[in-house]
This record gives C-alpha cells, structure tokens and sequence, in this order.
C-alpha cells in the first residue's frame, strides 16, 4: 500500500533512533534523504540497506511530479532530513502537501526534534509558545522583529553559530538587554550546553567564547504591564 513516512532522526545521539523508525527504514522501497553523505553514515550504523535518493531545498520542486507517481504506482517511501524532524525548517512540506492533495497516505513517526528540549529545559513558561524558525536575512528581517517585539508567547528561534553574537546584538535593540532568554547548544550531543539569563549575560558570555554548533534559541515573550 503506497504511503510516505516522514522519519525523524536523531539530532546528535544515535541513541535517540527509535526502533519503529529502523524497521520503517528498512521496509519501505525508497528513502529520500537531505543529504545522501550524511544519512548514508545513519543508515550504515543501523545496517539499513533500503535505496537512497537526494531530496532537498534545491531539488525538490523538480523531483515532486515522480514521486508522487511512485507513490500512486504503490511504493512506499521514507523521507528524512540530516536531523531531527523533515518539514521543521528542513525539507518536507512540499511533498507532504502533495501527498494529501493527491490523496496518498502520509504518516509522521514522533521523534527528535530539536526545538522541544530546547523549549522544556529553558525554564521559561512552555504553556504557549511561538515556532519561528530562521529568522529572514535582510528583506522582512526588520518587520519580523518589529512584530516579534510584540509577542507574549515565548519565542522559538533556529540560529547559526556564526550569525549567534549579531543576533543576540538586535535582540537588545528590539526587545531590549533585560529580556530572559536560554541559547541551546549541541543538544543530545557530548558537550550540550544551556546559557540561560538575560540578552545582555547572554551575549557577554559568547562575545568571549564564540559559539559552535547547532543552536537554539528561546526568548521570553514581552512581559504583561
């Protein structure tokens, strides 16, 4: 019976690969992967043999016409990302909305993700939250903080390790130095490590050690007058 498994991975400990994805892995005709190199590491560790085909941000609007043929034709088909959750600022939303546009079953397996332990281990109130995601680059950047500074919820952000300083530098100008914040580095990884306290203690502390990694960033919403 066609259908397309989205297949989280493990964010950094291999031990986090949960069992039922393994056998999904292992049973489906094909495997769509972000980055074939990386994912062929994972699937090699868990002795998974399945066919591997390259889907990501570059690709996947030519590549979606096919497999949706493969899948109406009966195949069944696993996507993943490098890690944690495919479609969560990663590879995925596209081929998941085909999938129901043409009807084809799609199931999510629950799993890693970087943002969740990020979320729970800040201390920050989780009862209501915001996902952001990467902030834009340059065009709406201005806009979106502008609304951001505005926002009650606590604030998810994905952020590069080399964008993390100048980051935390226009949190200050938007939200201002006092704003509690918690930086989430290398999660589930060896040398995880969790910066909690406000934009300006935050940013002092990676002024001085420059940050490695993948990161996550909470920020507490605007505070109630």
């Amino acid at each position: 019976m066609s259908k397309l498994y989205i297949v989280p991975t493990p964010i950094g400990n291999l031990e986090d690969m949960t069992i039922r994805a393994i056998r999904i892995l292992k049973e489906v005709d094909l495997i769509l992967a972000e980055d074939t190199r990386t994912s062929g590491k994972l699937l090699k560790h868990f002795e998974i043999g399945t066919h591997m085909h390259s889907h990501h941000m570059h690709n996947e609007h030519k590549t979606i016409e096919n497999l949706i043929s493969r899948l109406k034709a009966g195949d069944t088909i696993a996507l993943i990302s490098d890690a944690g959750t495919p479609a969560i600022s990663d590879p995925g939303f596209l081929l998941t909305r085909a999938c129901v546009e043409n009807g084809i079953t799609v199931e999510c397996l629950p799993g890693a993700t970087a943002f969740v332990p990020a979320l729970v281990n800040s201390g920050l109130p989780n009862d209501k939250f915001v996902f952001e995601g990467f902030l834009p680059d340059k065009k709406g950047k201005q806009t979106r903080y502008l609304a951001l500074a505005e926002e009650t919820r606590t604030m998810i952000l994905y952020v590069s390790p080399h964008k993390l300083v100048k980051t935390l530098t226009e949190f200050i100008t938007y939200f201002g130095e006092d704003r509690p914040i918690c930086v989430s580095r290398e999660l589930s990884k060896l040398h995880e490590e969790n910066i909690r306290g406000t934009v300006r203690e935050v940013l002092t502390h990676f002024e001085n050690k420059p940050p490695k990694g993948e990161i996550v960033v909470i920020v507490g919403g605007k505070p109630s007058k």
